[in-house]
């Protein structure tokens, strides 16, 4: 509701923005989504016989992607009351709007299933979070911590007790591609491979949307707090890093888990730092001591989490600094994060169009990232200075509406 009373109207600064504006949530999205598409089509490993980690796998892998969770639990807190969640019936008509937000998403994800594309697609993995979700939104910061802290060490030990007797049935509940509609003919598969076995699973990475429905708790206007999160991620993250590299390289965990595993000449050293996703993490609990990206154990979740910590933080002090000069510093990276759902769903539509199909000439892979970049880039800056919505976006903040009961038809 736009005030009529000039004295009481929110300013703006000459660069659009109005003070008190979380414009750094949106860039960091806008991170989010420029570091998943970057490992999607840059070479995570070089083409050598040991892989060899390229810089964007050692950057980006499993940390882009936690970032993307991370800031969907610090959105659903921002809608549900900020520092004060909501109760009662204003609780139960958001709890229906994240869920009917969750459905389109979910239906987004199973078509982008039924395309032939080399990447995951996080989409009906996103959505299943927001409806576990549903029953935390309640909940203060105190109480937040204490689950995110108990989900991230205990999940890991679960997932890794259950996994193998999941994998072990016939045939396993493990579905080896991204979720499509046609699964839905499968349920007790759908929902194993979505919870446990498939490359997002959900078991674990509930702790990344407790972590962000905490972060979002916290009141982030406050000067310090984006300087605590930056600082205290930046340690914590490396923190949880060394103990990983440690337990691995010093202490025997490598060595034992090349044993397990055994395959001579296997470059387990560089999946460690990259993507352990593919790999039966069974037979040693030295697999619960790595730090690795997509290996879901309790030292990867504090990693990627603090990470996306200081991420926001960083971002949440760019803001602030561009209000402070009156430049809009963040308007390529907060244009992206403002509709990522539309610009990561056209993203796989395209690279699913040269799937088993060469470049045309004159590209490269890194040509087609950078491509890909700007247009999400400049598309997302369009659509935020013409104060648009992104057309999926459109459509899940019209569901969320209906689920609140606010939705306005026109006459």
């Amino acid at each position: 509701m736009t005030s009529r009373n000039p004295a009481r109207a929110p300013r703006k600064t000459a660069a659009g923005q109005v003070p008190g504006r979380l414009y750094g949530i949106d860039a960091a999205r806008g991170i989010a989504l420029l570091g998943m598409m970057a490992t999607h089509l840059l070479p995570t490993f070089e083409s050598n016989a040991g892989l060899t980690p390229t810089w964007i796998g050692l950057a980006f892998s499993g940390r882009a992607a936690a970032l993307f969770a991370v800031l969907a639990g610090v959105g659903l807190a921002l809608s549900t009351g900020k520092q004060r969640p909501l109760a009662a019936g204003e609780l139960s008509a958001a709890r229906r709007g994240v869920a009917l937000r969750a459905l389109v998403i979910a239906a987004v994800g199973l078509s982008l299933g039924g395309l032939e594309v080399n990447l995951a697609v996080i989409l009906v993995h996103y959505a299943v979070l927001f409806l576990c979700i549903l029953p935390f939104l309640g909940m203060g910061l105190k109480q937040l911590c204490a689950w995110a802290a108990g989900w991230i060490v205990g999940s890991p030990v679960l997932a890794y007790l259950l996994r193998p007797w999941l994998l072990a049935a016939e045939p396993p509940l493990q579905l080896g591609h991204n979720p499509g509609w046609e699964d839905l003919a499968t349920p007790a598969r759908l929902v194993a491979d979505v919870f446990l076995t498939g490359y997002y699973p959900v078991f674990q990475w509930m702790s990344y949307l407790l972590v962000g429905l905490a972060i979002g708790r916290l009141v982030l206007s406050k000067a310090l707090v984006p300087v605590l999160l930056l600082a205290g991620g930046t340690v914590v993250a490396i923190a949880a890093k060394v103990l990983g590299v440690t337990a691995m390289e010093d202490w025997g965990g490598r060595a034992a888990l090349e044993e397990v595993l055994n395959a001579p000449g296997y470059p387990l050293d560089s999946v460690l730092q990259v993507n352990l996703t593919g790999i039966r993490q069974e037979g040693s609990w030295w697999w619960l001591a790595s730090a690795a990206p997509h290996s879901g154990t309790t030292l990867d979740l504090v990693h990627t989490s603090a990470v996306a910590a200081a991420v926001i933080g960083a971002c949440l002090l760019l803001g602030r600094l561009a209000e402070w000069i009156d430049l809009d510093l963040l308007l390529p990276l907060r244009g992206a994060g403002a509709m990522t759902l539309t610009l990561y769903t056209a993203h796989v539509w395209v690279v699913s169009g040269f799937y088993l199909k060469p470049l045309p000439a004159g590209w490269t892979e890194d040509g087609m990232y950078f491509a890909q970049a700007a247009a999400a880039v400049l598309v997302g800056m369009a659509f935020v200075l013409l104060k648009w919505r992104g057309p999926l976006e459109w459509v899940g903040h019209a569901a969320s509406q209906l689920g609140r009961g606010q939705l306005k038809l026109p006459r």
